[in-house]
Protein backbone atom coordinates (compact mmCIF):
# COMPACT_ATOMS: atom_id res chain seq x y z
CA UNK A 1 0.00 0.00 0.00
CA UNK A 2 2.63 2.42 0.77
CA UNK A 3 4.51 1.53 -2.10
CA UNK A 4 1.75 2.67 -4.16
CA UNK A 5 1.00 5.70 -2.61
CA UNK A 6 5.06 6.86 -2.95
CA UNK A 7 4.41 5.95 -6.64
CA UNK A 8 1.05 8.06 -7.40
CA UNK A 9 3.10 10.69 -5.24
CA UNK A 10 5.98 10.63 -7.41
CA UNK A 11 4.49 10.56 -10.39
CA UNK A 12 2.48 14.05 -9.40
CA UNK A 13 5.39 15.88 -8.48
CA UNK A 14 7.04 14.96 -11.57
CA UNK A 15 4.08 16.15 -13.67
CA UNK A 16 3.86 19.67 -11.59
CA UNK A 17 7.21 20.17 -12.24
CA UNK A 18 7.34 19.58 -15.98
CA UNK A 19 3.94 21.91 -15.88
CA UNK A 20 5.60 24.58 -13.78
CA UNK A 21 8.99 24.34 -16.30
CA UNK A 22 6.70 24.70 -19.50
CA UNK A 23 4.71 27.67 -18.12
CA UNK A 24 7.97 29.39 -16.60
CA UNK A 25 9.51 29.03 -20.32
CA UNK A 26 6.39 29.91 -22.36
CA UNK A 27 4.01 31.67 -20.28
CA UNK A 28 5.65 33.08 -17.62
CA UNK A 29 3.02 35.97 -17.21
CA UNK A 30 0.33 33.01 -15.51
CA UNK A 31 2.66 32.81 -12.92
CA UNK A 32 2.90 34.65 -9.09
CA UNK A 33 5.81 36.66 -9.63
CA UNK A 34 7.65 35.43 -6.93
CA UNK A 35 8.30 32.23 -8.80
CA UNK A 36 9.33 34.02 -12.11
CA UNK A 37 12.96 34.84 -11.71
CA UNK A 38 13.82 38.47 -13.14
CA UNK A 39 15.91 38.57 -16.05
CA UNK A 40 17.90 41.50 -17.88
CA UNK A 41 15.91 42.39 -20.99
CA UNK A 42 17.70 41.24 -23.62
CA UNK A 43 19.04 45.16 -24.89
CA UNK A 44 19.23 48.07 -22.92
CA UNK A 45 19.88 51.41 -25.07
CA UNK A 46 23.09 52.79 -24.50
CA UNK A 47 22.87 55.50 -22.07
CA UNK A 48 22.93 59.14 -23.31
CA UNK A 49 26.60 60.60 -22.71
CA UNK A 50 26.16 63.94 -20.46
CA UNK A 51 27.07 67.05 -22.19
CA UNK A 52 28.74 69.83 -20.89
CA UNK A 53 25.56 72.17 -20.42
CA UNK A 54 23.88 70.19 -18.16
CA UNK A 55 23.20 71.23 -14.74
CA UNK A 56 25.11 68.80 -12.47
CA UNK A 57 27.05 66.87 -15.17
CA UNK A 58 30.45 68.58 -13.69
CA UNK A 59 30.24 67.04 -10.30
CA UNK A 60 29.24 63.41 -11.30
CA UNK A 61 31.87 61.31 -10.35
CA UNK A 62 34.15 59.39 -12.98
CA UNK A 63 33.79 55.84 -13.94
CA UNK A 64 36.54 54.84 -11.60
CA UNK A 65 34.81 56.79 -8.58
CA UNK A 66 31.45 54.67 -8.94
CA UNK A 67 33.15 51.61 -9.73
CA UNK A 68 31.40 51.27 -12.93
CA UNK A 69 35.41 50.44 -14.44
CA UNK A 70 38.17 49.12 -12.76
CA UNK A 71 41.23 49.49 -14.29
CA UNK A 72 40.01 49.38 -17.93
CA UNK A 73 40.10 51.56 -20.81
CA UNK A 74 37.19 51.65 -22.67
CA UNK A 75 37.73 49.51 -26.14
CA UNK A 76 38.04 51.75 -29.14
CA UNK A 77 35.59 50.52 -31.91
CA UNK A 78 36.39 52.89 -34.66
CA UNK A 79 39.73 54.36 -35.91
CA UNK A 80 37.16 56.86 -38.77
CA UNK A 81 38.78 59.83 -37.18
CA UNK A 82 42.44 59.08 -37.53
CA UNK A 83 42.05 57.82 -41.04
CA UNK A 84 40.17 61.11 -41.98
CA UNK A 85 42.91 63.30 -40.60
CA UNK A 86 45.42 61.18 -42.39
CA UNK A 87 43.92 60.58 -45.65
CA UNK A 88 43.25 63.93 -46.96
CA UNK A 89 46.81 64.35 -46.74
CA UNK A 90 48.23 61.46 -48.20
CA UNK A 91 48.18 61.26 -52.58
CA UNK A 92 48.56 59.47 -55.43
CA UNK A 93 51.60 59.96 -57.07
CA UNK A 94 51.64 58.34 -61.26
CA UNK A 95 55.28 58.74 -63.01
CA UNK A 96 55.60 58.70 -66.88
CA UNK A 97 58.94 57.60 -68.03
CA UNK A 98 60.13 57.18 -71.60
CA UNK A 99 61.60 53.83 -72.30
CA UNK A 100 65.06 53.34 -73.34
CA UNK A 101 64.73 52.93 -77.48
CA UNK A 102 67.22 51.23 -79.41
CA UNK A 103 69.69 52.26 -81.50
CA UNK A 104 68.44 53.43 -84.97
CA UNK A 105 68.47 50.69 -87.90
CA UNK A 106 69.12 52.05 -91.06
CA UNK A 107 65.76 51.26 -92.53
CA UNK A 108 64.32 53.69 -90.24
CA UNK A 109 65.59 56.80 -92.28
CA UNK A 110 64.59 54.66 -95.95
CA UNK A 111 61.71 56.45 -97.52
CA UNK A 112 60.46 54.07 -99.09
CA UNK A 113 60.08 52.11 -95.53
CA UNK A 114 58.72 55.09 -93.83
CA UNK A 115 55.93 55.45 -96.46
CA UNK A 116 54.44 52.35 -95.66
CA UNK A 117 54.88 52.27 -91.72
CA UNK A 118 55.18 55.61 -91.10
CA UNK A 119 56.88 56.94 -88.24
CA UNK A 120 55.83 54.64 -85.25
CA UNK A 121 59.21 52.85 -85.23
CA UNK A 122 60.95 56.03 -84.51
CA UNK A 123 58.41 56.59 -81.44
CA UNK A 124 59.67 55.85 -78.02
CA UNK A 125 57.53 53.87 -75.83
CA UNK A 126 56.47 54.69 -72.49
CA UNK A 127 56.27 53.53 -69.34
CA UNK A 128 53.91 54.25 -66.41
CA UNK A 129 54.35 53.68 -62.88
CA UNK A 130 52.28 54.51 -59.59
CA UNK A 131 52.63 55.16 -55.87
CA UNK A 132 51.79 57.08 -52.69
CA UNK A 133 53.27 60.17 -51.20
CA UNK A 134 52.62 62.74 -47.96
CA UNK A 135 51.92 65.88 -47.94
CA UNK A 136 54.23 67.76 -44.85
CA UNK A 137 53.58 71.05 -45.43
CA UNK A 138 50.35 73.34 -46.65
CA UNK A 139 52.95 74.86 -49.24
CA UNK A 140 53.14 71.92 -51.26
CA UNK A 141 56.29 69.40 -50.28
CA UNK A 142 55.36 65.83 -50.67
CA UNK A 143 57.44 63.05 -48.61
CA UNK A 144 57.80 59.56 -50.85
CA UNK A 145 60.06 56.95 -51.53
CA UNK A 146 63.16 57.39 -54.34
CA UNK A 147 62.33 54.27 -55.83
CA UNK A 148 58.53 56.17 -56.78
CA UNK A 149 60.16 58.97 -58.78
CA UNK A 150 63.35 57.61 -59.75
CA UNK A 151 64.27 58.15 -63.37
CA UNK A 152 60.49 59.77 -63.97
CA UNK A 153 60.33 62.23 -66.54
CA UNK A 154 56.88 63.26 -65.44
CA UNK A 155 55.50 63.32 -61.97
CA UNK A 156 51.36 63.88 -61.41
CA UNK A 157 50.27 64.15 -58.13
CA UNK A 158 46.79 63.07 -57.54
CA UNK A 159 44.94 64.56 -54.15
CA UNK A 160 42.31 63.16 -51.70
CA UNK A 161 39.98 65.54 -53.11
CA UNK A 162 40.26 64.84 -56.76
CA UNK A 163 42.63 67.62 -57.71
CA UNK A 164 45.37 67.02 -59.92
CA UNK A 165 49.08 69.03 -60.11
CA UNK A 166 52.56 67.99 -61.80
CA UNK A 167 55.02 67.89 -59.22
CA UNK A 168 58.90 68.45 -59.67
CA UNK A 169 61.77 66.59 -57.53
CA UNK A 170 63.57 68.73 -54.83
CA UNK A 171 65.61 65.83 -54.30
CA UNK A 172 65.91 62.54 -53.45
CA UNK A 173 68.36 60.40 -51.01
CA UNK A 174 68.98 56.54 -52.20
CA UNK A 175 70.82 55.87 -49.19
CA UNK A 176 67.08 55.42 -47.35
CA UNK A 177 64.98 55.68 -50.47
CA UNK A 178 63.41 59.20 -49.70
CA UNK A 179 62.61 61.73 -51.72
CA UNK A 180 60.90 65.08 -51.66
CA UNK A 181 58.42 66.85 -54.47
CA UNK A 182 57.04 70.01 -54.73
CA UNK A 183 53.76 70.83 -56.13
CA UNK A 184 52.15 74.38 -56.90
CA UNK A 185 49.23 74.19 -54.32
CA UNK A 186 48.67 76.27 -51.60
CA UNK A 187 46.73 75.86 -48.07
CA UNK A 188 46.76 72.09 -48.41
CA UNK A 189 45.99 69.70 -45.52
CA UNK A 190 49.10 68.32 -43.85
CA UNK A 191 50.10 65.19 -42.08
CA UNK A 192 50.81 66.29 -38.29
CA UNK A 193 54.08 64.14 -37.56
CA UNK A 194 53.99 61.64 -34.42
CA UNK A 195 56.72 60.58 -31.97
CA UNK A 196 58.01 57.74 -34.11
CA UNK A 197 60.77 56.87 -31.32
CA UNK A 198 58.07 56.35 -28.69
CA UNK A 199 56.23 53.85 -30.69
CA UNK A 200 56.00 50.03 -28.96
CA UNK A 201 55.66 46.62 -30.14
CA UNK A 202 51.95 46.09 -30.20
CA UNK A 203 51.13 49.44 -30.81
CA UNK A 204 48.02 50.04 -33.60
CA UNK A 205 48.72 51.71 -36.95
CA UNK A 206 46.90 52.59 -39.54
CA UNK A 207 48.49 52.29 -43.55
CA UNK A 208 47.09 54.38 -45.95
CA UNK A 209 48.45 54.34 -49.52
CA UNK A 210 47.16 53.79 -53.54
CA UNK A 211 47.55 49.95 -53.85
CA UNK A 212 47.23 48.47 -56.78
CA UNK A 213 46.50 52.28 -58.18
CA UNK A 214 42.82 51.23 -57.27
CA UNK A 215 42.59 54.34 -55.11
CA UNK A 216 43.13 56.07 -51.44
CA UNK A 217 42.82 52.81 -48.96
CA UNK A 218 43.25 52.50 -45.33
CA UNK A 219 44.67 48.95 -43.78
CA UNK A 220 45.36 48.32 -39.91
CA UNK A 221 47.69 46.25 -38.41
CA UNK A 222 50.11 46.56 -35.14
CA UNK A 223 53.54 47.18 -35.01
CA UNK A 224 55.39 43.72 -35.11
CA UNK A 225 58.88 44.81 -34.39
CA UNK A 226 61.17 48.10 -34.40
CA UNK A 227 64.36 48.92 -35.56
CA UNK A 228 64.95 46.15 -38.23
CA UNK A 229 67.94 46.16 -39.87
CA UNK A 230 70.74 44.51 -42.64
CA UNK A 231 67.46 43.21 -44.72
CA UNK A 232 69.21 44.79 -48.03
CA UNK A 233 66.89 47.17 -49.17
CA UNK A 234 68.74 50.59 -48.10
CA UNK A 235 72.12 51.42 -46.95
CA UNK A 236 70.95 53.01 -43.82
CA UNK A 237 68.09 51.23 -41.88
CA UNK A 238 66.03 50.79 -39.45
CA UNK A 239 62.78 49.96 -40.64
CA UNK A 240 59.02 49.49 -38.65
CA UNK A 241 57.62 46.33 -39.18
CA UNK A 242 54.19 46.42 -39.32
CA UNK A 243 51.41 43.71 -40.65
CA UNK A 244 49.14 46.28 -42.07
CA UNK A 245 48.32 45.08 -45.40
CA UNK A 246 50.88 47.03 -47.81
CA UNK A 247 50.83 46.27 -51.56
CA UNK A 248 52.87 47.18 -54.68
CA UNK A 249 51.35 51.31 -54.83
CA UNK A 250 51.65 51.68 -51.33
CA UNK A 251 55.21 53.04 -51.06
CA UNK A 252 55.48 56.44 -50.06
CA UNK A 253 52.59 56.50 -48.25
CA UNK A 254 51.71 56.98 -44.50
CA UNK A 255 51.79 54.69 -41.76
CA UNK A 256 49.80 56.60 -38.52
CA UNK A 257 49.34 56.16 -35.08
CA UNK A 258 45.52 56.15 -33.54
CA UNK A 259 45.82 59.75 -33.59
CA UNK A 260 46.45 59.84 -37.51
CA UNK A 261 50.08 61.29 -36.55
CA UNK A 262 52.96 59.95 -39.38
CA UNK A 263 54.68 57.44 -38.19
CA UNK A 264 56.64 56.07 -40.88
CA UNK A 265 56.78 56.07 -44.91
CA UNK A 266 55.79 52.39 -46.05
CA UNK A 267 58.63 51.37 -48.17
CA UNK A 268 59.00 47.61 -49.20
CA UNK A 269 57.62 44.39 -48.24
CA UNK A 270 58.21 40.94 -47.95
CA UNK A 271 56.63 38.73 -50.20
CA UNK A 272 57.18 35.76 -52.20
CA UNK A 273 53.86 36.03 -54.21
CA UNK A 274 53.79 40.31 -54.81
CA UNK A 275 51.16 40.93 -52.79
CA UNK A 276 50.93 41.27 -48.92
CA UNK A 277 52.00 38.64 -46.88
CA UNK A 278 51.64 40.80 -43.49
CA UNK A 279 56.01 41.49 -43.32
CA UNK A 280 55.88 45.54 -44.22
CA UNK A 281 58.39 47.86 -43.54
CA UNK A 282 58.60 51.68 -42.91
CA UNK A 283 60.87 54.71 -42.52
CA UNK A 284 60.65 55.92 -39.18
CA UNK A 285 59.27 59.71 -39.44
CA UNK A 286 62.02 61.09 -37.27
CA UNK A 287 64.70 59.84 -40.22
CA UNK A 288 62.13 60.76 -43.21
CA UNK A 289 62.39 64.41 -41.37
CA UNK A 290 65.78 64.67 -40.72
CA UNK A 291 66.18 63.81 -45.10
CA UNK A 292 63.90 66.32 -45.51
CA UNK A 293 64.80 68.98 -43.30
CA UNK A 294 68.43 68.69 -45.41
CA UNK A 295 66.67 68.28 -48.88
CA UNK A 296 64.65 71.04 -48.46
CA UNK A 297 67.50 73.49 -47.04
CA UNK A 298 69.86 72.36 -49.42
CA UNK A 299 68.19 69.89 -52.14
CA UNK A 300 70.57 67.28 -50.58
CA UNK A 301 71.82 64.93 -48.00
CA UNK A 302 75.30 65.42 -46.07
CA UNK A 303 76.43 62.33 -44.03
CA UNK A 304 79.96 61.98 -42.44
CA UNK A 305 82.59 59.71 -43.67
CA UNK A 306 85.86 57.75 -42.92
CA UNK A 307 86.93 55.83 -45.58
CA UNK A 308 86.60 51.79 -44.20
CA UNK A 309 84.93 49.09 -45.04
CA UNK A 310 83.37 47.28 -41.89
CA UNK A 311 82.35 43.40 -41.38
CA UNK A 312 80.24 42.62 -38.83
CA UNK A 313 81.71 40.56 -35.73
CA UNK A 314 79.70 37.54 -35.45
CA UNK A 315 80.36 34.90 -32.04
CA UNK A 316 81.87 32.56 -35.28
CA UNK A 317 83.99 34.63 -36.46
CA UNK A 318 85.61 36.13 -32.78
CA UNK A 319 86.03 32.48 -32.05
CA UNK A 320 87.93 31.63 -35.39
CA UNK A 321 90.46 34.49 -35.15
CA UNK A 322 90.28 34.31 -31.25
CA UNK A 323 89.17 38.02 -31.09
CA UNK A 324 88.47 39.51 -27.37
CA UNK A 325 85.02 40.46 -28.22
CA UNK A 326 81.75 39.26 -30.19
CA UNK A 327 80.33 42.37 -30.95
CA UNK A 328 81.55 45.68 -32.98
CA UNK A 329 82.46 46.33 -36.28
CA UNK A 330 85.60 44.94 -37.39
CA UNK A 331 87.65 46.78 -40.39
CA UNK A 332 88.30 44.67 -43.26
CA UNK A 333 89.45 47.53 -45.14
CA UNK A 334 90.84 50.78 -45.05
CA UNK A 335 90.60 53.58 -48.25
CA UNK A 336 93.92 54.98 -49.16
CA UNK A 337 94.56 58.53 -48.02
CA UNK A 338 90.93 58.91 -46.68
CA UNK A 339 89.75 60.22 -43.11
CA UNK A 340 90.34 56.89 -41.60
CA UNK A 341 94.13 56.18 -43.23
CA UNK A 342 95.57 59.03 -42.05
CA UNK A 343 94.19 58.40 -38.45
CA UNK A 344 96.30 55.46 -38.44
CA UNK A 345 93.05 53.21 -38.43
CA UNK A 346 94.12 49.20 -39.82
CA UNK A 347 92.79 46.53 -41.29
CA UNK A 348 91.41 44.27 -38.07
CA UNK A 349 90.77 46.90 -35.60
CA UNK A 350 87.76 46.43 -33.85
CA UNK A 351 85.80 49.72 -33.87
CA UNK A 352 83.42 49.54 -30.32
CA UNK A 353 82.88 53.37 -29.84
CA UNK A 354 82.11 56.81 -31.19
CA UNK A 355 82.19 59.67 -29.29
CA UNK A 356 80.82 57.59 -27.00
CA UNK A 357 78.35 56.06 -28.26
CA UNK A 358 78.66 52.22 -28.44
CA UNK A 359 79.41 50.37 -31.62
CA UNK A 360 77.43 47.02 -31.94
CA UNK A 361 77.32 46.08 -35.56
CA UNK A 362 78.16 47.63 -39.19
CA UNK A 363 74.48 49.06 -39.16
CA UNK A 364 75.07 50.68 -35.70
CA UNK A 365 78.40 52.45 -36.89
CA UNK A 366 77.03 53.23 -40.88
CA UNK A 367 73.83 55.45 -38.87
CA UNK A 368 76.49 56.74 -36.58
CA UNK A 369 79.07 57.88 -38.29
CA UNK A 370 76.84 58.96 -40.83
CA UNK A 371 75.37 61.61 -38.09
CA UNK A 372 78.22 63.28 -37.65
CA UNK A 373 79.40 66.53 -39.87
CA UNK A 374 81.97 67.03 -41.70
CA UNK A 375 85.03 68.54 -40.79
CA UNK A 376 84.78 67.79 -37.46
CA UNK A 377 86.75 65.57 -35.02
CA UNK A 378 85.58 62.85 -33.59
CA UNK A 379 87.30 60.18 -31.24
CA UNK A 380 86.96 56.53 -32.35
CA UNK A 381 87.84 53.87 -29.69
CA UNK A 382 89.17 51.09 -31.16
CA UNK A 383 90.40 47.31 -30.19
CA UNK A 384 94.05 46.17 -31.67
CA UNK A 385 95.52 43.16 -30.76
CA UNK A 386 93.49 43.10 -26.89
CA UNK A 387 94.59 46.81 -26.30
CA UNK A 388 92.00 49.59 -26.72
CA UNK A 389 93.59 52.41 -28.98
CA UNK A 390 91.74 56.01 -29.31
CA UNK A 391 91.86 57.68 -32.13
CA UNK A 392 90.46 61.31 -33.31
CA UNK A 393 89.36 61.25 -36.73
CA UNK A 394 88.38 64.21 -38.81
CA UNK A 395 85.24 63.49 -40.19
CA UNK A 396 84.62 63.60 -44.35
CA UNK A 397 81.93 64.07 -46.51
CA UNK A 398 80.35 60.62 -47.46
CA UNK A 399 79.96 60.73 -51.38
CA UNK A 400 77.02 60.26 -53.45
CA UNK A 401 76.36 56.44 -54.47
CA UNK A 402 77.82 55.55 -57.78
CA UNK A 403 80.21 58.33 -57.09
CA UNK A 404 83.88 57.75 -57.75
CA UNK A 405 85.85 57.99 -54.01
CA UNK A 406 89.50 59.51 -54.59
Amino acid sequence: MLKKLWLVFTQAVTILLALLFTFATLRPEWLPQRLVRERPPASLPAPAPASRSEPGAANAPPPEASGAVTGRTAPILSYSEAARRATAAVVNIYTMKAARSPQDHPLFGDPLFRRYYGDQFGERPQTNSLGSGVIVSSDGYVLTNHHVVEGADEIEVLLADGSKARARVVGTDPETDLAVLRIDMADLPAIAFGNADAARVGDVVLAVGNPFGVGQTVTMGIISALGRTQLGINTFENFIQTDAAVNPGNSGGALVDTEGRLIGINTAIYSRTGGSLGIGFAIPASTARQVMDQIVATGSVTRGYIGVEPQDVTPELAEAFRLPRKDGAIIAGVMRNGPADRAGVKVGDILVEVDGQSVTNTATMLNVIAQLRPGSTARFRFLRDGDAVELPIRIGKRPKPGAPRE
